[in-house]
Formats: C-alpha cells, sequence, structure tokens
C-alpha cells in the first residue's frame, strides 16, 4: 500500500488534512512518507512523524522524538507517552501551518544529529 492508496480510503476531514499534510511534508520538508504499521511515517535519517487517524474525524500529527522537542507552540500533547508527542487536528481549514513548520524544522535538527535507523 502506498500513503496515497491510504489516503484514498480515507472519508471527510481525516481524507483533506492527510493529504494537505502529506504534502506539505514532502514537498515543503523533504520527508520520505512510507506505509508503516498502516499508517503513513515519514522520515529521513530516521523516523521524523506519522499521520494517525483518531476518533471524532481527526489525525494525529505525531513526532516520534516529541519528548525532546522544545514545544515552544505549546501543541504538543504526550497522552501519556513516553517518547511520541502529538497534535491532534480535527479541520483542514483551522491546521496551524506556522507553528507545524516550526516544529517540523525542529524535529529535522534532532533527525539530523541521529544515527540513521532507516
Amino acid at each position: 500500500m502506498t500513503v496515497e492508496d491510504f489516503i484514498l480510503g480515507l472519508d471527510g476531514q481525516q481524507k483533506a488534512i492527510v493529504s494537505f499534510l502529506h504534502q506539505r511534508l514532502t514537498s515543503q520538508h523533504d520527508l520520505i512518507p512510507k506505509i508503516r504499521f498502516k499508517i503513513p511515517m515519514y522520515f529521513r535519517r530516521t523516523w521524523v512523524c506519522y499521520l494517525n487517524p483518531i476518533k471524532n474525524d481527526g489525525i494525529e500529527l505525531a513526532f516520534l522524538n516529541g519528548s525532546n522537542l522544545s514545544n515552544d507552540q505549546g501543541l504538543l500533547k504526550s497522552k501519556g507517552r513516553k517518547m511520541v508527542s502529538g497534535i491532534d487536528l480535527n479541520d483542514v481549514s483551522v491546521i496551524p501551518i506556522t507553528p507545524i513548520d516550526e516544529i517540523v524544522q525542529e524535529a529535522l535538527i534532532l533527525d539530523e544529529l541521529a544515527k540513521s535507523k532507516s
């Protein structure tokens, strides 16, 4: 399955959110997408983030190294997880693009410092 196939299988806001974020993560941030654990995951040297469907027709943009990010934007929630932190998104029209881009850039700095795991 490709990420495009995954997107085609979604409906409503989930489809719109994943389509938008997939395009942004791959074109603006040069992340490489692959389906892992039945969801889209994005990497360069290491796995950086993933898009996970959640209840209420939303998507969580989750960062695998989220606990090491500054969260200056105040958007990341750990939900009791030790390493992963994410942002729940329910409406493509109100995605906080600039803060998300800042978080992705910080995650990419950590990725550059990490040893390759892919």
